[in-house]
């Protein structure tokens, strides 16, 4: 929660009638033959819709989407959004899309430039794994996010390692000079929590 506002992330699984199957087992394959952009946009819609009824009911909530590396430069993907915001009456800043570094390195124009066009209509965006390319701060003099998730394979191993524990402090640190807010994944137990707050993590 942040100001009595309910952020959460939506995670996509595949339900047929073998069960549930978990993105791992999917999601390379549809990368691999081009089919994340589609993926991608209909997790969208559903997003969108879902944000909608929950407005309709007085709720107040951000819900943050993964794009993936292909996403970022569809061009279908801005007038899209753009057009299902309008649609459904949604305030924009509820939406917030998540580019792994990784991804947003490797499509530094794409990402750049959709980065501006949907922080201009009101979308925020969150720089996720951040600490596990090359050259990390480097980047994010360069990106106009405004959350960085820092890695989770430092966080899960702050109680342990001293070495994880000072890398987490110092991306803090620099993402907080650079005026963004910071979350920890993989918060496992009350131990890395305190931690984390000692070391000033946002989320």
């Amino acid at each position: 929660l942040e100001n009595g506002v309910l952020h959460c992330e939506a995670l996509i699984r595949l339900d047929d009638e073998a069960g549930v199957t978990q993105p791992n087992a999917f999601l390379p394959t549809a990368e691999r033959f081009g089919l994340m952009p589609q993926i991608d946009l209909w997790v969208i819609r559903h997003v969108i819709a879902h944000l909608a009824g929950l407005q309709r009911t007085g709720a107040r909530a951000c819900i943050s989407v993964n794009l993936s590396g292909h996403t970022l430069a569809d061009e279908r993907l801005v007038p899209e959004v753009k057009g299902l915001l309008a649609k459904h009456r949604v305030d924009p800043g509820s939406l917030i899309f998540e580019i792994t570094e990784t991804n947003a390195i490797a499509n530094i124009e794409a990402a750049q430039r959709l980065i501006g066009e949907l922080r201009e209509h009101g979308c925020r965006f969150a720089l996720d794994d951040f600490g596990s390319g090359f050259s990390s701060f480097h980047h994010l003099k360069h990106l106009p996010v405004d959350f960085v998730k820092i890695d989770g394979q430092f966080v899960s191993g702050m109680v342990e390692n001293p070495a994880d524990r000072a890398i987490v402090m110092s991306i803090n640190d620099i993402a907080h000079s650079f005026g963004k807010r910071t979350v920890a994944e993989f918060v496992e137990n009350r131990a890395i929590l305190k931690l984390l707050v000692e070391c000033g993590v946002d989320y």
